[in-house]
């Protein structure tokens, strides 16, 4: 009897995925680079919106032969709102990265996955087993030593960051609810649209008239990430999470040496173990999905004979 195909993924050698993940954590600390050198001179919602409006531009080649093949009206209502979801987390990300430092934007962010792992468990029924119980309260405490709160006073800039994390989060878990049915390509398309619809409303209330260095700066921008998703996505087919995700945690690593040697803002001792614990968690909790997924797809011997 021939054994079932419903063997592990074949991977490559693990260098290749770990040098597609360190390139994509250069390009998205480019991308906070690029924001916090730009600053508050504009607006985040209006900094947002042409970063998305310039991307659309990006991705335009796609869209028409997504359109002409035609989205079912009840997907269109799930791209939406994640689409406003995803918008006001990006709105409130530009907020946070033109007032706090960072290394401090970067480790918040990682609090992101605690979220994906609880909705995960709420909306799509998936087993809250004590691991992953465990690895969250673990990341809610790296973040609470970033935080600190009661020994420091909570800034805009950091309040802004940590509501953005569970609102990328429902982006997240929107995108893979919506991956099993649909192309990444229209995922993609769909996500630039409406999050550039989402954002244009907040941007055309605080407006002002952006010089053309800032919109090439946020051009910039907008080539960066779109070459960080493209090379996260290289990574993730080269490897299992086990071996991709702890390699985020060098963007931690070069948002504190680029917020030290270009901005000259102080290295935070507390804010680097901080996002080392969230890390540790995301990276264990990475590993053991794969262990449990491994487990489910290896036949039993019988099988096999």
């Amino acid at each position: 009897m021939p054994s079932p195909n419903i063997s592990e993924p074949t991977y490559g050698p693990p260098w290749i995925a770990i040098a597609w993940m360190v390139l994509t954590g250069l390009l998205f600390v480019g991308v906070t680079a690029v924001v916090r050198y730009i600053g508050s001179d504009i607006p985040a919602p209006q900094a947002a919106f042409i970063r998305y409006a310039i991307g659309l531009l990006f991705m335009s080649p796609f869209l028409i032969p997504m359109f002409r093949k035609g989205i079912p009206r009840k997907a269109v209502t799930a791209h939406a709102i994640r689409g406003f979801a995803h918008a006001l987390g990006v709105m409130l990300w530009f907020y946070a990265m033109a007032r706090i430092p960072i290394a401090e934007v970067v480790a918040i962010s990682y609090t992101s996955p605690i979220y994906i792992t609880l909705g995960a468990a709420f909306f799509f029924r998936e087993h809250l087993a004590a691991r992953r119980i465990f690895a969250v309260l673990a990341a809610f405490a790296g973040a609470m030593i970033i935080l600190r709160p009661g020994l420091q006073e909570l800034s805009l800039g950091q309040l802004a960051q940590v509501v953005s994390a569970p609102l990328f989060a429902i982006s997240y878990l929107l995108a893979k609810s919506m991956s099993k049915d649909q192309s990444s390509t229209v995922i993609v398309g769909m996500m630039s649209i409406f999050v550039t619809l989402g954002i244009a409303p907040f941007a055309f209330v605080v407006w002002q008239t952006p010089t053309m260095t800032e919109v090439m700066w946020l051009a910039l921008v907008a080539a960066l990430a779109t070459t960080g998703h493209f090379t996260m996505t290289k990574a993730l087919k080269a490897a299992p999470l086990m071996v991709t995700q702890p390699v985020t945690f060098l963007q931690l690593v070069w948002a504190t040496l680029l917020g030290a040697l270009v901005f000259d803002e102080a290295v935070d001792f507390w804010v680097l173990l901080g996002g080392g614990v969230i890390i540790a968690s995301v990276s264990f909790i990475s590993y053991r999905e794969w262990v449990v997924s491994r487990k489910s797809r290896t036949p039993p011997a019988v099988a096999t004979k």
